[in-house]
């Protein structure tokens, strides 16, 4: 069945590993990924899936728990279904629940051992279901399979009531415990009018209740046998043993308390879990309980078989003596007579009987008690100031019971302790009633301001004016703002967060990292610069080894530096050319004048002038005449 299962449910459930298996359906550990949190997942077995029977059920059970919502009931979050290939490789719509993933363990793993627990841990298992039923049975559903196997105790001992599998509405007229003549339920647990599938209420689920309770109380069920069917049989006709007879340190006050909840006619049982869980708390508690004395179902399963219930047992014995005595009369004549002369025996003898039969009516039958006292009311008391645990305590003190709501926010009250409760403090409600309560979430979330490109001071005040804190300031960079404002806050601006949340700024530094720029083109350090807020300057070196625009040098080394620090880039440029004409022609004449420094040649008409010091002149310039000495076509002139 595993590996028919997706990995995937709906795109959104991952099924993982198998850790529970029932007679229509497997549970898995799953996970959700958009809500990020563990579930369980049932699934109902594909090779039931085509059942039309099991189809209904097994969606009956998630309508009914998705309409329960109570902190003793698991949770169903999702339902749906997924198509999967059967081995024949045809596809089934296979339908899927969703629920609360609770860690623990079961009862029925608690009582594996055929041990008893002790007796105050039994109570407080039963309560928690009856807590449960009390709350399922106000919303009009019937659990119809209570057993151990089906409430989970949590690692801190809270009670959850699950698989609602054959639950049914309290309206529906047509829920019995029979489909096609088969009895659905577990028969060590299952009430007389489910064995005899007849119409069920909130009584039946009472009385698999008691059983639970007797089984805790003795390590044993009620009822055993070979077969299903031997076992119903003893639940529709046969008494049990008081749990005491079996466990001796049982008190006899629970005794009664069980032997009720397991009375054959449900009229006989405890009219709703309210009452029953009141009177068995009364019972560990010292209290008076309403439940009759263990004698009157003994004297019930003594009684003739048309006598089912005790008060149907008492009432047949109060009308045996008087029929007894109105049969007796006479027709002789001489024996009226002497009737007549002993009719005051007679008198004592009627009245003899008839007080007998008005005793055995007082003791055996529960009717004839005297009107219950009215119910004990106690006032709500005040919790202002007490968390959860202390609450709950404060609530037991006066029989009460606590149902913890979901919490609320509060300005004034600290996050855990007492908000409010339903009823209110002060109130007065019947002993063993269920008061909700609420506590407090503390303040409620605030949104973080935003304050990008305020300055450090702004933004303090708008830190204080939405109740948080300042968590610190860090630098940053951002040459698009102004040094000293704000240019990131963590939490971001928006977020929603719980007040006096700090609240860390990040300030525009008023200085840059300047990079290494040498190897850049003249455009990308340029660009670099004015990303940064820097001023720039250039200037050229000829460079035969770098292109030319390649930066070769920088005024400022990489580094930290202030905004606007003008930067001077050296930028490679081509070298010139050297030339390959000579200056001067050689002259082939040789001179009888010595060489001196070059003369400075003469300008004008008057040819080349006289070199310094002697020499050889410069290159006089030639004037209008052609002929003149001097840089003249003829050559060059003399110093």
């Amino acid at each position: 069945m595993a590996d028919e299962i997706p990995r995937v449910l709906s795109g959104r459930y991952e099924v993982g590993e198998l850790i529970g298996r029932g007679g229509m359906a497997e549970v898995h550990i799953g996970y959700d990924n958009r809500l990020s949190r563990t579930v369980a997942i049932k699934v109902l077995r594909s090779d039931l899936a085509r059942d039309a029977t099991f189809q209904a059920r097994f969606r009956r059970e998630a309508q009914s728990s998705a309409a329960l919502n109570h902190p003793a009931i698991v949770a169903v979050y999702d339902t749906g279904e997924e198509e999967v290939a059967d081995a024949h490789g045809n596809k089934v719509a296979v339908p899927f629940i969703v629920m609360e993933y609770v860690e623990g363990h079961t009862v029925r793993n608690l009582l594996a051992g055929g041990d008893p627990v002790p007796i105050d841990e039994a109570v407080e298992i039963t309560t928690g279901v009856l807590s449960a039923l009390e709350y399922s049975h106000r919303e009009g559903i019937v659990h119809r399979d209570i057993k151990p196997g089906n409430i989970m105790l949590t690692p801190t001992g809270q009670v959850k009531v699950m698989d609602f599998g054959i639950a049914r509405a309290m309206a529906d007229s047509a829920a019995t415990m029979t489909q096609t003549h088969a009895v659905v339920g577990t028969a060590q647990y299952l009430s007389p009018e489910q064995a005899r599938g007849e119409v069920v209420d909130a009584r039946s689920d009472l009385y698999s209740t008691g059983c639970l309770l007797y089984e805790l109380l003795t390590g044993q069920p009620p009822f055993s046998g070979d077969s299903a069917v031997a076992v119903a049989y003893q639940h529709v006709r046969e008494i049990p043993k008081a749990p005491s007879e079996v466990t001796p340190d049982i008190p006899e006050v629970l005794d009664r308390v069980v032997l009720k909840s397991l009375a054959k006619d449900r009229t006989d049982r405890y009219d709703d879990a309210a009452h029953m869980r009141s009177d068995l708390l009364a019972a560990v508690r010292g209290g008076s309980v309403e439940a009759p004395a263990t004698a009157v179902w003994s004297a019930a399963a003594a009684a003739p078989a048309a006598a089912a219930t005790p008060a149907q047992a008492t009432r047949a014995m109060s009308r045996t003596p008087t029929t007894g005595v109105a049969t007796q009369q006479r027709t002789d004549p001489e024996e009226d007579e002497e009737k007549k002369s002993r009719w005051w025996i007679w008198l004592l003898a009627l009245l003899g009987i008839a007080a007998a039969a008005g005793i055995a009516w007082f003791l055996l039958d529960p009717t004839a008690e005297e009107e219950p006292p009215p119910p004990t009311m106690v006032e709500v008391p005040d919790m202002t100031g007490m968390d959860q645990v202390d609450a709950r305590q404060e609530l037991e003190s006066v029989n009460l019971q606590a149902a913890i709501e979901e919490p609320q926010p509060s300005d004034d009250v600290e996050e855990g302790l007492f908000l409010s409760s339903d009823p209110s403090v002060g109130e007065s409600v019947e002993e063993g009633s269920t008061v909700r309560l609420v506590f407090s979430s503390g303040p409620e979330d605030v949104d973080v301001p935003d304050m990008i490109g305020m300055t450090s001071d702004q933004a303090r005040t708008a830190l204080e004016q939405a109740g948080l804190t300042l968590g610190g300031e860090e630098s940053g960079e951002d040459p698009d703002r102004e040094p000293g404002t704000v240019m990131a806050t963590d939490p971001s601006a928006g977020s929603t967060v719980p007040p006096g949340t700090a609240v860390t700024l990040t300030i525009v530094s008023n200085l840059v990292e300047l990079p290494d720029l040498t190897g850049m083109s003249e455009e990308e350090a340029i660009s670099e610069l004015e990303s940064r807020d820097l001023q720039y300057e250039t200037q050229e070196q000829e460079s035969g080894d770098f292109d030319p625009g390649t930066v070769l040098e920088q005024s400022h080394p990489a580094g930290i530096v202030e905004r606007g620090t003008t930067v001077t880039l050296t930028v490679a440029v081509e070298p010139e050319e050297p030339t390959d004409e000579p200056t001067d022609e050689p002259t082939d004449e040789p001179t009888d004048e010595p060489t001196g420094g070059n003369g400075n040649g003469g300008n004008g008409n008057d040819g080349g002038g006289n070199g310094d010091g002697g020499g050889n002149g410069g290159d006089g310039n030639g004037g209008n005449n052609p002929t003149s000495p001097g840089n003249s076509l003829l050559g060059p002139g003399d110093g």
